[in-house]
């Protein structure tokens, strides 16, 4: 027998003695494995031993080999196991009944309620308590915290309304310097104006602006702010108003600190020689009333015990603000009677501040009507959304009969006034006689000053103006649109967040500081600084 191997190796063929040749085809195990076989087995070996060696680690970390039995090691490696899914959701049930059953229920008197997390988990970890006991701690001390947040939210209500009616030391520092100047510095007792420039007091060709105040900071800004954005500074004519007791300071600040070429008169109440008390008795009325008095100017928390709500405390609390009785506030209702010769006015509260030219307002015709206003029912904004119901009480049958709730409201702070149309009418009586109705019904028609009785005088006389010309509530809104307060002619600063007190707004405030004469050597005595 013979062998014959083919030259590829893949056949045999043996050959008998006899000389029969038998053939036999098969195939023989190749010497070496594919190429393609070994690359997919490496590829497949690269891919588990990442995985291999995680699970090693965890095992390790996690000292997996510690486990006796197929379930403990399943715990460790298989979240997803089904029985240890089970035992999760069972005890979730317990733990959901456990909360349910704690909510109505409550600690037994006396017990110790821990004051921070960490203080109950001391207490946990020493008596061991059970579920329902631990939730009911845990109850008890959310109630707790919400009892404190409660009570220092209307804590700083109450030290807000406060830190609002307060006059700020450096301010009161510069009234007394300015007092004490005018007294000593012929400069600072010079005429306002120059008697060559009296004749601009009574001509209506010019722009007339009123001012009533008796903070001369907040004066030094709204002036300075209008002049600095006038088109024509040398048109207008500022009438600044104040009391007896500031008017010295009030005086030496203009006197010292020119705004030419506008000009400044500024005149104390006492120098008006009408004002008796025969003429403004209600008013008298309003400051000298013994109720009055002791409801704006007495212990302020009185009747605000049971006020859970801190911003109703806060309302509750700037109703009562002293300003509302001055008669200095209330003046503004005799503006024909203190300039008899002007023709057309723009009045300007002193938390005001001018961003744009005002010229464009006496160019408005106000087609018949005495004022002009923005009214504050308009779009949105909940700044601008204020009918009558909102300054009166209609649950009084007085109020409720004749008024009409959805009325709409306008903004005090910045109107135009036609003098010459308001002579014509009966606007300062009535607001006159529903003063000495709300002082008959123990001031329960309405608690806000000034707006609501000008609401009923001016009801029938008010001409719309466009928004843009005031902007207000910058002391109300933290959340006022920075947009906005850029684009308005006149912000302003109404609420208890002055620019000029430390609870001022920060992103408004700079829209004020702006204006203010940091450089003036009584601004550094009496340190007012820029901050």
């Amino acid at each position: 027998m013979q062998l014959h191997f083919s030259p590829s190796m893949k056949r045999i063929t043996i050959s008998t003695t006899n000389g029969i040749s038998d053939s036999y085809n098969s195939k023989v195990i190749a010497r070496y494995q594919s190429h393609r076989s070994l690359f997919w087995t490496i590829l497949l070996l690269a891919f588990l031993l990442p995985f291999i060696f995680i699970a090693a680690a965890l095992i390790t970390l996690e000292e997996v080999n510690t486990c006796s039995s197929l379930y403990c090691l399943a715990r460790k490696l298989g979240p997803k196991v089904s029985w240890r899914t089970k035992d999760t959701s069972a005890h979730t049930k317990d733990i959901y009944t456990a909360i349910i059953q704690a909510s109505k229920g409550s600690l037994p008197t006396g017990t110790k309620i821990p004051e921070s997390f960490g203080d109950f988990v001391a207490e946990l970890e020493k008596d061991r308590y059970d579920v329902t006991t631990s939730i009911l701690k845990l109850k008890a001390m959310v109630e707790l915290q919400q009892q404190k947040l409660q009570t220092a939210k209307l804590q700083a209500a109450l030290y807000r309304h406060y830190a609002s009616n307060s006059i700020p030391k450096g301010m009161h520092c510069l009234s007394l310097r300015l007092t004490a100047e005018y007294s000593s510095n012929a400069r600072a007792r010079q005429e306002l104006p120059p008697p060559e420039l009296a004749r601009c007091l009574i001509d209506n060709s010019l722009h007339h602006l009123v001012l009533i105040t008796d903070n001369v900071l907040a004066a030094s800004v709204v002036l300075s702010s209008t002049v600095a954005n006038s088109a024509q500074p040398q048109k207008i004519v500022f009438h600044v108003i104040t009391d007896k007791k500031t008017y010295a300071a009030m005086h030496s600040w203009f006197a010292l600190n020119s705004l030419a070429p506008a000009i400044v008169e500024v005149k104390g109440l006492h120098q008006f020689d009408w004002m008796t008390k025969d003429n403004i008795f209600v008013l008298e009325a309003l400051e000298d009333h013994q109720g009055i008095r002791k409801f704006y100017h007495g212990d302020h928390t009185v009747g605000t015990d049971h006020i859970e709500s801190p911003k109703m405390l806060a309302s509750k609390l700037q109703a009562r603000s002293p300003t509302y009785i001055s008669i200095l506030n209330h003046i503004r209702i005799y503006l024909p009677q203190l300039f008899p010769s002007l023709h057309k006015i723009v009045f300007l509260d002193d938390d005001v501040v001018v961003q744009q030219d005002l010229s464009g307002l006496w160019e408005i015709d106000l087609q018949g009507n005495v004022n002009g206003a923005v009214e504050t029912c308009r779009g949105e904004d909940k700044n601008m959304s204020k009918r009558f119901k909102t300054y009166f009480n209609f649950f009084h049958p007085l109020i409720e009969a004749t008024f009409d709730p959805e009325q709409c409201a306008w903004a005090y702070g910045m109107n135009i006034f036609d003098l010459q149309a308001w002579r014509q009418t009966n606007i300062t009586n009535i607001y006159h006689y529903w003063q000495k109705e709300n002082l008959k019904h123990n001031l329960t028609l309405w608690r806000f000053g000034t707006l609501p009785p000008s609401l009923i005088a001016f009801s029938g006389y008010i001409h719309s103006i466009n928004p843009a010309w005031h902007m207000t509530g910058l002391g109300y809104y933290a959340k006022t649109n920075i947009q906005s307060v850029q684009k308005s002619a006149v912000i302003h600063y109404n609420g208890h967040a002055k620019p000029w007190l430390d609870i001022a707004i920060p992103e408004l405030r700079p829209f004020w500081t702006k204006y203010v004469n940091y450089s003036s050597e009584f601004m550094r005595r009496c340190n007012i600084i820029e901050s």
